[in-house]
C-alpha cells in the first residue's frame, strides 16, 4: 500500500522556468555574456545549480570560474522568487495528501528550497525535503531517493514520485520507484497527469482510500 510521496519542485510544484531565465541571465549578464539560449534553459530547469552554471559559461572556455561561483553565491535568490509560480491546486492537492501519506521533495535544487517553500507556506507539509545539497550525487542518480527510503522506512512500492523530467524518471527507474509524469506525456512512466487533483484518482491513491475505510 502507497506510504509515500515525493514531489520534484521545479515544473511540478512551481513553473520556475521564469525565474531560472532571470537568475542565470543576470549571472551571465554579469561577467559582459549573452543570455541563454532556450536550450540551456531548459538544461538548467532540470539540473543542480553547480552543473547549471558549468554547463551556460561552458561557451566562455577562457572564464574563471571559480569568480562565477563565488558570485553565484553571493546573489540572493530571494529577489527570484517572485517569478515563482505555484500550481493552482498545489495547496488543494497537499491538504488531501497529508492527511493520508507521508509527504517529501527531492530536489535538485540547494538553498533556495527552504526560502521557496517559506514564501509560500509550504514547509509545513513536508517531513522531509532532500536538496543536492544533502547527497553525495544529485538527481539523476538515486542517493536522494534511498535517503528518502532509509528515513521512512519505507519500499519502493509503498512510494511514489511526481515529476516532469526525463531526469525524473531516471531517477525513479534508479531505484524502482513509480514514477507519476506531471505534465509529460514523453516520459516513460506508470501514469501521466495534468493537474494535481487528477493523482487523486490513481490506481494507488484509490486503494489507499478503499483500504482505509
Amino acid at each position: 500500500m502507497l506510504k509515500v510521496v515525493v514531489f520534484d519542485c521545479d515544473g511540478v510544484m512551481f513553473d520556475s522556468k521564469e525565474a531560472n531565465r532571470s537568475y542565470y541571465n543576470d549571472l551571465l549578464i554579469s561577467f559582459g555574456y549573452e543570455t541563454m539560449s532556450e536550450e540551456d534553459l531548459s538544461f538548467v530547469h532540470m539540473h543542480n545549480v553547480t552543473d547549471s552554471v558549468n554547463h551556460i559559461f561552458r561557451h566562455y572556455p577562457g572564464q574563471d570560474m571559480e569568480k562565477v561561483h563565488q558570485l553565484r553565491m553571493q546573489i540572493d535568490y530571494f529577489i527570484y522568487l517572485k517569478h515563482m509560480k505555484m500550481e493552482p491546486d498545489l495547496r488543494e492537492f497537499l491538504s488531501y495528501a497529508q492527511s493520508r501519506f507521508r509527504l517529501a521533495i527531492s530536489t535538485n535544487r540547494t538553498t533556495t528550497m527552504q526560502p521557496l517553500l517559506k514564501k509560500f507556506s509550504l514547509d509545513d507539509y513536508f517531513e522531509l525535503v532532500v536538496t543536492a545539497g544533502d547527497v553525495a550525487h544529485p538527481k539523476p542518480a538515486p542517493d536522494a531517493l534511498h535517503k528518502i527510503l532509509n528515513h521512512f522506512s519505507c519500499s519502493a512500492a509503498e512510494t511514489i514520485f511526481i515529476g516532469d523530467s526525463h531526469v525524473d524518471q531516471l531517477h525513479t527507474e534508479s531505484v524502482g520507484v513509480p514514477l507519476i509524469a506531471f505534465k509529460n506525456k514523453t516520459l516513460n512512466a506508470g501514469y501521466h497527469v495534468n493537474s494535481f487533483m487528477e493523482i487523486c484518482h490513481l490506481q494507488p491513491f484509490k486503494e489507499h482510500d478503499e483500504i482505509a475505510r
